[in-house]
């Protein structure tokens, strides 16, 4: 392994650990001595890379730093190319727009020889799906970064028609439906909403009282659980 290629891998186990971390620990989880970390944290301090702690006490990166330029294996590359490409064809416009704009972003900072390979990926997507809910999921996926209430008319299997007022904290995507994960005001309880089912979407101007990673928490307890909407 390069030493840049080791400075990146440090830079990453960094970024995995969300609280101080102790030098023996980045050091094993490294396969390295701990001299050598020691002098790697002083290398990448010297190059800007706002860690902080000392020997003895830990170590943590602050969020938000970028190491340019950006470094990615060939599976990585791969996983990142296809991905993007997934969401491109889907039928939110507004992500599919911002897959293809991210994909670019990452194109222009990597070197040549990695910026062929993203270029050259053969992993294909299918043809895309055509949209049919008849919603905007734009409007969803900002009352979830926001944790804002959604109202909706919402119609089950049956055809049987409810208005809801939902607390919105994630969203799923499946090859022919989305589907809206929320806290039901209604049924008091989670349930799964499919976007082609609703309409009347409004963005109701509340937050609703409780974070959305508690909910999504407290969510993934009870999947195997029968859910009725």
């Amino acid at each position: 392994m390069s030493r840049s290629e080791r400075l990146l891998d440090l830079i990453q186990s960094l970024r995995r650990h969300r609280g101080p971390v102790s030098g023996h620990a980045l050091a094993d989880e490294l396969g390295i001595s701990i001299r050598t970390l020691y002098r790697d944290i002083a290398t990448l301090q010297g190059q800007g890379a706002p860690i902080e702690g000392e020997a003895g006490l830990g170590y943590v990166l602050k969020p938000g730093f970028m190491l340019p330029p950006l470094m990615f294996s060939d599976e990585e590359i791969e996983a990142i190319v296809l991905g993007s490409r997934w969401v491109a064809k889907q039928p939110d416009q507004r992500l599919s727009a911002a897959a293809a704009n991210a994909l670019a972003k990452i194109a222009a900072v990597l070197p040549d020889d990695l910026r062929e390979d993203l270029d050259a990926s053969t992993l294909l997507v299918g043809p895309q799906m055509t949209a049919i809910e008849g919603i905007d999921l734009g409007v969803v996926r900002q009352a979830i970064r926001h944790e804002r209430k959604l109202g909706f008319l919402y119609r089950d299997a049956g055809g049987a028609a409810s208005q809801r007022i939902v607390w919105p904290f994630a969203l799923g995507f499946f090859d022919k439906v989305r589907v809206v994960v929320a806290w039901c005001e209604m049924r008091q309880d989670f349930r799964h909403f499919r976007a082609d089912r609703i309409s009347g979407l409004d963005a109701v101007d509340a937050r609703y009282p409780r974070r959305r990673q508690v909910l999504l928490k407290e969510w993934r307890a009870t999947l195997d659980k029968p859910r009725v909407p």
